[in-house]
């Protein structure tokens, strides 16, 4: 019977760190440390993190996955969130199609892809948000994020299987993404008119995406342009609309113009999303050999690390303000696991392209802190909030938002980067 989970972990010393439990050394320019960095990535996720999720997530009942999970990895409530099924089927997918040919890792991809196509599709072809256990409708939003991570999912298990229905599934999803993101109109407008906006979260949920579809379909002409025409049109606006160089920021929201709204809403910056837009932006430039869109996402990268890094703890703030005025939301100083996922992603993306020694210290910086605060050392897997100081705010494993994705996501990219046997 596994031990009841504590309200809150015990503190870890500083003298974890340095005997090796908490963190692996990670100077990236020290080839021996540099080592042992690969193997901390690959063996957290081969033996840990995906390890918790196949124990503990994966529904064997009713297939798909539960996400809602406490520290231990007991169930806290069976609901299931539609965009996890997505995400977990292009996790477990993808490690199939690019580490090994695990079968229990296509198994977990096709639960997931199967409970999805029962269970997720409203009577109109737009995805529920949130679902039971067994499949019946919970919550419907107004936004198609549910359908970008099927249709990633759908694509690697296409890649897997060879399976035709797959590769239509995951370009019929794209379809949908499209259509609800970019048509005026078809979206339920989320505020009135009086002060009209656009946000930077359907771009770039729209450019990983497409590089996705890309990778696993090939290059195919979806809505009248390639998945790479796509890319180029959705990079294209948020350089030009969302990214202030002169600010060193790149906005959440901005008048449709690209003009600054000052306002709660329009000043409002969330560092983690756009350092994860950064480095979606430097992969698409690797892909292209293009020197000019990876210089686009290093500085991208440089001013939201600026305004975000807490120069007292440590670790990523949730929000800032571009004006450095309060902040609306009263979560705004919390350390959420995922921005720092994208940060040490992005990091050491932007050391490898430019091999700018600046970068390789942000890295070190990013992750030292990461897995000292996150890492549970006790059941396994991160926790997914903390408060500033880096004290535990919830000892949940899983939630709606937080499932097999960011964590495994980060663990599976940086052990490709560093391993030379595995490079992107």
């Amino acid at each position: 019977m596994p031990a009841k989970p504590s309200a809150q972990r015990p503190r870890q010393s500083s003298d974890a760190k340095e005997n090796g439990s908490i963190t692996t050394p990670s100077n990236l320019t020290d080839a021996d440390e540099c080592r042992l960095l690969t193997s901390k990535y690959r063996d957290t996720l081969l033996n840990d993190v995906i390890p918790f999720w196949l124990r503990h997530g994966l529904d064997h009942k009713h297939g798909g996955m539960m996400t809602c999970l406490d520290r231990d990895g007991s169930v806290v409530d069976t609901d299931k969130s539609i965009w996890f099924q997505g995400r977990a089927g292009w996790i477990f997918g993808t490690l199939y199609n690019t580490v090994a040919k695990r079968p229990e890792w296509l198994e977990a991809a096709k639960s997931c892809v199967d409970f999805s196509r029962k269970h997720a599709y409203a009577d109109d072809g737009k995805m529920y948000f949130s679902v039971t256990r067994e499949g019946q409708p919970l919550r419907m939003r107004r936004y198609v994020f549910s359908e970008a991570f099927a249709a990633i999912s759908y694509a690697a298990y296409a890649k897997a299987t060879g399976d035709a229905r797959s590769a239509e599934d995951a370009t019929n999803c794209f379809k949908t993404f499209v259509r609800y993101s970019f048509t005026p109109g078809v979206m339920q407008p989320k505020f009135e008119p009086t002060r009209p906006m656009k946000g930077l979260a359907s771009l770039m949920i729209g450019i990983v995406t497409a590089q996705e579809l890309r990778t696993n379909l090939g290059d195919l002409q979806i809505s009248d342009r390639t998945f790479s025409e796509w890319i180029d049109h959705w990079i294209i606006e948020v350089e030009r609309d969302f990214f202030k160089p002169d600010h060193g920021a790149l906005m959440e929201c901005v008048a449709p113009d690209g003009g600054i709204l000052d306002h709660h809403d329009g000043r409002t910056l969330n560092p983690g999303h756009a350092i994860e837009c950064a480095w979606f932006i430097m992969h698409e430039g690797r892909h292209r050999s293009d020197a000019r869109l990876i210089a686009l996402g290093a500085r991208i990268l440089d001013g939201m690390w600026a305004r975000g890094w807490d120069s007292e703890h440590g670790g990523l703030l949730y929000f800032t303000d571009l004006k450095g005025l309060p902040v609306q939301e009263y979560w705004h100083d919390m350390k959420f696991w995922w921005p720092h996922n994208e940060a040490i992603i992005a990091t050491l993306l932007a050391w490898k392209l430019t091999g700018n020694p600046r970068y390789a210290e942000m890295h070190r910086l990013v992750h030292d802190w990461s897995f000292q605060h996150f890492s549970d050392t006790e059941h396994g897997e991160w926790f997914g909030y903390l408060h500033r100081d880096g004290s535990l705010s919830s000892r949940a494993k899983g939630t709606m938002y937080k499932g097999p994705f960011h964590l495994p996501r980060m663990l599976w990219f940086c052990w490709r980067e560093l391993d030379p046997a595995l490079a992107l």
